[in-house]
């Protein structure tokens, strides 16, 4: 299936206000966006957009579109509003179209993909559920009656169908649909029952306003409970006169010192770039550019130390650090508990977060020739 010959139609040109709120349900807050705004990202990247709004909401829907969804005005009717939108796209190519009410901004991208997945087979499909309740008639408050639940079904969007058969289908209705299967099935086409997802809900009653809400809410928590990120650093530095080195802000014995603004300490600025690399915060020269004579000198734990602060800022915390230091000479295993523990100081984690370790280049480049050492970091960081 080509998604470049799908069209995604939202269908958003409705006044009802029974939800509440001052405002058509589409448009109204859900956690900080419109429910519009919801319905278009859960359905990115499925086909092309086309969202059908009233008139009077052109320019609040070109703010909200940015230009990803092509804006058609609606009609009078929900059948008017589909139609128009079907009208755009004659002779563009396209040769499926969902049709979606911009009032479930719960529909799930696997349930799409489905339904067009269905019209390999069927000229139309739609989503819907079983209806496992008891059905009783009514009146005055009282039970008057009951009717049988065989064979009945919950229907809901988005409805797919192939494209010239619903565009002929609506040029031929004589209109008051409720829906694009009904206008389907008054041309005779084929429909199929896809499955439908609970959770695919119409905002309709206030009391769903708050269902949406408790649910976004939960989905950030989960969110947050996911949210890991990864940032890998690299640095060499080169060897040049002096008697010690410093890893990992430890002091080790060596005939020869390295080269740096800083004190060189080419593994812990590994370390400090991979975390602000999880962070997307750029590397130590962007928080303490060679450049400021400040910096001349200054020990490596001062740029750690900032980037444990900046992680911590943002909300997350260091899940572990592992550092790789690549060099033929001094020998790093008889120093590398202390470093591991100088880093889990300053990072202000347990030292079994932060692996130390070393390995050699088999005397092949640089750091086989003994010119300088590398060092390699990964940091991994979860929400706090």
């Amino acid at each position: 299936m080509d998604l470049r010959q799908v069209a995604v139609i939202v269908v958003a040109a409705g006044r009802g206000t029974r939800a509440g709120g001052g405002l058509p349900k589409q448009w109204r807050d859900l956690a900080g966006r419109p429910v519009l705004a919801h319905t278009l990202q859960a359905l990115q990247g499925i086909g092309r957009q086309i969202l059908v709004v009233h008139p009077d909401d052109m320019a609040r829907a070109l703010d909200l579109a940015q230009g990803t969804a092509v804006l058609v005005a609606g009609g009078d009717t929900r059948a008017d509003s589909v139609r128009n939108a079907l009208e755009s796209l004659d002779g563009s190519g396209v040769t499926r179209v969902l049709i979606h009410d911009g009032a479930r901004p719960f529909v799930g991208r696997a349930l799409a993909l489905r339904i067009l997945g269905a019209l390999d087979a069927h000229q139309g499909a739609a989503p819907a559920l079983a209806v496992t309740d008891a059905l009783w008639l009514g009146e005055g408050g009282r039970v008057t009656g009951t009717r049988p639940r065989d064979g009945l079904y919950r229907a809901q969007t988005p409805q797919g169908f192939r494209f010239p058969e619903i565009l002929a289908a609506h040029r031929a209705h004589p209109g008051g649909a409720a829906d694009d299967v009904e206008v389907a099935l008054a041309a005779g086409l084929d429909v199929a029952i896809v499955e439908g997802e609970e959770g695919n809900i119409k905002l309709t009653w206030p009391g769903d306003f708050a269902q949406a809400e408790d649910r976004l809410a939960e989905a950030r928590l989960k969110g947050a409970a996911m949210d890991v990120r990864l940032g890998n650093g690299y640095d060499v530095h080169a060897f040049t006169a002096g008697d010690h080195v410093t890893l990992c802000g430890v002091r080790v014995p060596h005939d020869r010192a390295l080269l740096g603004h800083s004190d060189a300490d080419v593994a812990m600025h590994a370390l400090t770039d991979a975390i602000y690399g999880a962070l997307a915060e750029g590397d130590i020269g962007r928080h303490f550019p060679p450049s400021d004579p400040q910096w001349k000198g200054a020990a490596s734990e001062i740029f750690l130390a900032h980037a444990a602060e900046r992680l911590r800022a943002r909300g997350y915390r260091l899940a572990n650090a592992d550092v790789t230091i690549v060099c033929e000479r001094p020998k790093i295993g008889p120093h590398a508990a202390a470093m591991q523990a100088a880093l889990a100081r300053i990072l202000g984690v347990e030292p079994g977060r932060v692996s130390v370790k070393a390995t050699t280049s088999e005397r092949l480049g640089f750091t086989g020739r003994e010119e300088g050492i590398a060092a390699l970091a990964t940091a991994a960081l979860v929400a706090a």
